[in-house]
């Protein structure tokens, strides 16, 4: 029976992120712009508290942001942990409005202890999305057009993660090694209406494969028997990514131009994130986390002014009634969080600020260790300059499972 289990749980850490591709899961115009829209890398818990995670050790949820969490698993546990969402937009250019509605599969991952001081992690995350497709007639010099742009894609992460407990489960150090793959394209047509004049095509992408590294650090400081502090920080160095570019443009039905090009300059920023949490055991969690990635530096097709600094603040918490008592509404972890970020893209010469406040429930199963998590969480999206940039709004919703089993544990016949 265990080893079936374990097929089935390897079954759905593979298959699952084949559906990752089949669907944007954004339709955000800014997502024409740089890598697209930033992913939130927070699992389950996190999710519903404002994407913390830093600062977070948890024995019943993988928490990738901080890979030195890991050891706080149980040396006997078992878990697993996928994720979809869904989501609801709406955008507003001060004389359009528009609404559109996506979902997609997010996230897979499973952890497991090798030792009683080592945990093991892998999964596959999403780093970035691109998903976008608008238009506009137009009519020059008596001629009448239409120009349309779309784009899809995006780039993911798959993660081998460590993690080791190096002094009396107080200090942990962790590394994710990460393989980061994905392409992102970019198409802009122009049809004409008349006879006379010739439709034209051009289509842009890159493609990426490269390695991504993630070093992580938690202390955890106890306060008594029940109640911890803990302080982490994650880092990811700068890295040049290995990318081939393709440009293709078509005039009626002929190619005019067909380019692939390997010596283009594409960076991702190195990043720094520090967190704090306080836990006390199966009642209450208090956290907040602090992100800074210096995207300034960074460069795309050999430019350095694509990209600005962003920071990223979080803050949320997890409250449990009484998880030893048999009422279901009181073993239920109640979560909410809120969080704020500016955005690391130029926009014509301009960029936005991003606000967001998320609730969310974790549901226990009949075991009282495997989960169900539910969050909602809003965001709007604010333009520096309203005459030029596009107002966003939308709700997510995240539906994310984490089985949780004793799998090791050793059983002694009389």
């Amino acid at each position: 029976m265990l080893k079936i289990k374990r097929v089935v749980a390897v079954s759905i850490l593979v298959f699952l992120p084949l559906a990752l591709f089949a669907q944007n899961n954004t339709n955000s115009p800014y997502t024409r712009y740089g890598y697209g829209e930033l992913a939130d890398r927070s699992f389950g818990a996190g999710r519903a508290m404002g994407g913390v995670g830093f600062g977070m050790r948890s024995s019943k949820q993988i928490n990738p942001l901080n890979p030195a969490s890991y050891t706080g698993m149980d040396s006997l546990t078992f878990l697993l942990d996928f994720g979809v969402a869904g989501q609801l937009s709406w955008f507003d250019d001060g004389s359009n409005k528009q609404s559109n509605i996506n979902g997609n599969f997010e996230y897979a991952a499973i952890q497991f202890p090798i030792h009683r001081r080592i945990a093991l992690s892998v999964g596959l995350l999403p780093i970035s999305y691109v998903g976008y497709h608008f238009g506009s007639s137009k009519t020059v010099e008596g001629i009448s057009y239409v120009e349309e742009f779309s784009g899809s894609g995006g780039l993911n992460d798959v993660y081998l993660g460590l993690s080791v407990d190096i002094w009396k489960k107080r200090l942990s150090v962790g590394a994710n090694v990460g393989y980061l793959f994905g392409t992102i394209a970019h198409n802009q047509s122009v049809v004409f209406s008349s006879t006379g004049a010739t439709s034209s095509t051009t289509s842009k992408s890159m493609k990426v494969n490269d390695i991504k590294l993630d070093l992580g650090i938690q202390y955890t400081h106890p306060l008594s028997a029940r109640e911890s502090f803990v302080i982490g920080v994650a880092y990811s160095p700068k890295n040049k990514l290995n990318t081939t570019s393709y440009e293709i443009n078509v005039s009626g039905n002929t190619l005019e131009k067909a380019d692939t090009t390997r010596n283009q300059l594409f960076d991702m920023p190195q990043s720094i994130g520090a967190g704090v949490s306080y836990v006390k055991q199966n009642k209450l969690t208090l956290a907040a986390d602090f992100l800074y990635e210096d995207w300034n530096k960074a460069r795309f097709f050999d430019r350095r002014d694509e990209f600005k600094q962003r920071i990223r603040v979080a803050a949320g918490g997890e409250f449990i009634p009484a998880y030893q008592n048999k009422a279901f509404f009181n073993r239920i972890k109640y979560r909410a969080g809120v969080h704020y970020s500016n955005s690391y893209l130029r926009v014509k010469g301009s960029s936005y600020d991003e606000y967001g406040a998320s609730i969310g429930f974790g549901l226990p199963l009949i075991d009282n260790r495997s989960l169900l998590n539910l969050s909602l969480e809003y965001v709007k999206i604010q333009p520096g300059d309203k005459t030029l940039l596009i107002s966003e709004q939308y709700f997510r919703f995240t539906v994310n499972y984490t089985f949780n089993e004793l799998w090791f544990l050793k059983f002694k016949v009389n």
